[in-house]
């Protein structure tokens, strides 16, 4: 049984500000509980109800909770058998490395989906460090965990202030702009960080500035813009090493 204190702190871990002071957030579903149980981060609390998931999982500690009650602190219409409370990795700047790896800098991107999908191409393509702007959507929201189908675990995500940080950025910064070189035309990297902007407005004015490659992906057709994520997709397709 969950109590209500219980419940009223659960319920509030859907909310940005209660997250940052917890250092904590919310997993559910059956596959992206498994994948956090694969992962390092630490696990506060696991509620289940009766069904395969629990079944399969005897021997991992978790709390045994009512359909009624998983409906209550769940974020989905139709609960998925499992929620998990855990702990979020604690990044610094300090912890930040652009040497001998491509890192990708997201400058002012705004739509969860987006970004939990942005997390989990980045995960296929290699790519352990994201670093965002400030005011990007925040990467611990239920809807961008689940759209990253448990990249997030993987990958280290963290918020600077990206003009200070480009300004000391040792390695070749590219940037996604409507008018750049070829991305076909360019040779596989390494090592360097890419920056996409913006789903509207692309890099704001204040990070452009650092962009020392700019690339654009070539339109054969009358579509006047691609989607943020399907566009990360294709660069890192082309750039990557």
């Amino acid at each position: 049984m969950i109590s209500k204190n219980e419940l009223k702190y659960i319920q509030s871990l859907y909310h940005k500000k209660t997250r940052d002071r917890e250092n904590v957030f919310i997993v559910e579903g059956p596959k992206m509980v498994d994948e956090l149980l694969k992962s390092n981060l630490q696990i506060i609390k696991i509620f289940a109800t009766q069904g395969e998931w629990s079944k399969s999982h005897i021997n991992t500690g978790f709390q045994e909770v009512e359909e009624f009650e998983l409906k209550k602190i769940s974020h989905f219409e139709t609960p998925n058998q499992v929620l998990a409370i855990a702990q979020r990795k604690i990044l610094r700047e300090e912890n930040i490395n652009f040497k001998n790896q491509v890192v990708l800098m997201l400058d002012g991107l705004q739509d969860p989906g987006n970004l939990g999908t942005i997390i989990r191409i980045a995960d296929w393509f290699g790519i352990q460090q994201i670093i965002a702007s400030e005011d990007s959507a925040d990467c611990y929201n239920s809807k961008v965990v689940q759209a990253s189908m448990g990249s997030i675990f993987r990958i280290n995500i963290q918020y600077e202030n990206l003009p200070k940080l480009l300004a000391e950025c040792p390695t070749k910064i590219y940037g996604a702009i409507l008018n750049g070189e070829n991305l076909k035309e360019q040779t596989p990297i390494k090592n360097g960080v890419i920056i996409i902007g913006n789903e509207s407005k692309g890099i704001r004015e204040e990070v452009l500035p650092f962009v020392q490659k700019p690339i654009t992906i070539e339109a054969l057709g009358k579509a006047e813009s691609l989607n943020a994520a399907v566009a990360t997709g294709i660069i890192l397709s082309h750039l990557i090493a």
